[in-house]
């Protein structure tokens, strides 16, 4: 079950109505269809302003898991707690701001959430966790998890992990690993050029690059850096000429949403043709703004990428393209699906959806779909899982069979890192209650 919270029905409604949505009119139904003591989400994201399309992506992700928990009869309790019991996905809008974000928790709670899903900003999600790590000591009748997918800066599995946070992607080290594994082999590259957006993920991604080439690299010189603001650019030309007359041949970039497209766009338009090393530059209208300048020249890393070369990671996507089928939805994203698994099978193994009693069951976590399987470390709560790496291709070249967003362009799959392969040590010394 899938049911927006009054309030934002009435708050965020007509956005998500002109975002053209097609899970909008199915939860209006689900709000008057629901019945039982469905296991309340509450997703908390930019559902508004710059980065809108990256909030609605994740919902559309985490609604189909949803979905699929549900079809199955929902989770397995135990009588004395209800029994089966769906889950039920409200969205909050943060709208990319910290403030927003404490506003969303608190509302969250205070309409009966215990499981909070956000993601798509470290420095919310850094947030968030200090509130919930306050709210769960203040008032232990109504603890809740935070259930993070997106979040990558490497402190909060480190020196500021929480009992109460997990997270379900590799963070900003582990991808910078898979993407210098290929990186290190292009034998022609002589000088790169880092931008990031200026918050704690972005200063990570460039700290975590300089360091892993002066390892990997130290042959290759870095010919600029450069910190922007996050989500206010308009113009990236100014960049881009910038990365163009320091000579490099690679930009090295965590860019994600708007701030990746527009870069990749004026790169573009000022004719440089250099590579993209990203960490998101496989969707979200990336692809489409580099078009045949893309081809061979852009590198992303993730957790999975459609092209995987199993049938079984086909029929998965093939799956995920009939629920949405419009190309603009097109951004699946594995470890979400994965992550409300691992949440669906520790309140079975806790037979209860107290928090405390599901934190001590998720940090067991061991879950597999469509060939692609994690499990939680308990040691830090950083989930453990192969990464890939793709180069940008056009749809049908060997290797594509499948494009982004109707773009014609794919990425085909060039390197596998195994969960041992990507794993790095963690600084973690949780405090347990």
């Amino acid at each position: 079950m899938i049911f927006p919270d009054r309030r934002l029905v009435l708050r965020a409604g007509a956005a998500a109505l002109a975002s053209g949505s097609a899970l909008w009119p199915g939860l209006l139904r689900a709000a008057s269809a629901q019945g039982g003591q469905p296991i309340r989400l509450a997703l908390v994201e930019s559902l508004s302003g710059s980065f809108a399309n990256t909030g609605e992506a994740v919902f559309r992700n985490i609604a189909w898991a949803v979905e699929r928990v549900n079809a199955r009869g929902g989770v397995p309790l135990p009588a004395a707690a209800a029994g089966a019991r769906p889950l039920q996905l409200a969205r909050y809008d943060s709208k990319g701001s910290s403030e927003e974000a404490l506003s969303a928790l608190r509302a969250a709670i205070d309409d009966g959430a215990r499981v909070i899903l956000q993601g798509n900003s470290s420095a919310i999600a850094s947030v968030l966790v200090e509130a919930i790590n306050k709210h769960n000591q203040r008032e232990p009748d109504k603890r809740v998890l935070l259930l993070n997918y997106s979040a990558v800066e490497p402190s909060l599995t480190n020196d500021k992990c929480s009992f109460w946070h997990f997270r379900f992607d590799a963070h900003a080290d582990m991808r910078m690993a898979a993407l210098m594994d290929v990186l290190r082999e292009d034998a022609s590259l002589s000088q790169v050029y880092l931008i990031g957006q200026d918050y704690s993920f972005g200063q990570a991604v460039l700290r975590e690059a300089r360091r892993q080439l002066g390892q990997l690299r130290p042959d290759v010189a870095i010919a600029g850096e450069e910190l922007h603001a996050v989500g206010r650019i308009k113009d990236f030309a100014p960049y881009a000429v910038k990365i163009k007359a320091s000579g490099a041949q690679a930009v090295i970039t965590g860019n994600w949403g708007n701030d990746l497209t527009l870069l990749v766009k004026a790169a573009r338009e000022v004719g440089w043709s250099g590579m993209f090393y990203t960490f998101y530059g496989n969707a979200l209208g990336a692809p489409a703004a580099l078009g045949e300048a893309g081809v061979g020249k852009v590198v992303a890393v993730a957790d999975w990428l459609p092209n995987m070369p199993t049938a079984a990671s086909a029929a998965f996507y093939r799956s995920f393209r009939e629920r949405f089928p419009d190309p603009r939805d097109d951004y699946v994203h594995m470890r979400m699906q994965l992550m409300v698994e691992a949440l669906a099978q520790a309140i079975e193994r806790a037979g209860s959806t107290e928090a405390l009693a599901v934190a001590r069951a998720l940090e067991g976590a061991d879950v597999s779909l469509a060939g692609q399987h994690g499990r939680m470390r308990a040691v830090d709560h950083q989930f453990q899982q192969q990464l890939v790496v793709g180069v940008m291709d056009r749809l049908g070249a060997p290797g594509v069979q499948f494009d982004v967003e109707g773009s014609g362009y794919g990425f085909r799959v060039v390197r596998q890192i195994s969960a041992e392969q990507a794993r790095m040590p963690t600084s973690c010394r949780m405090v347990r209650p």
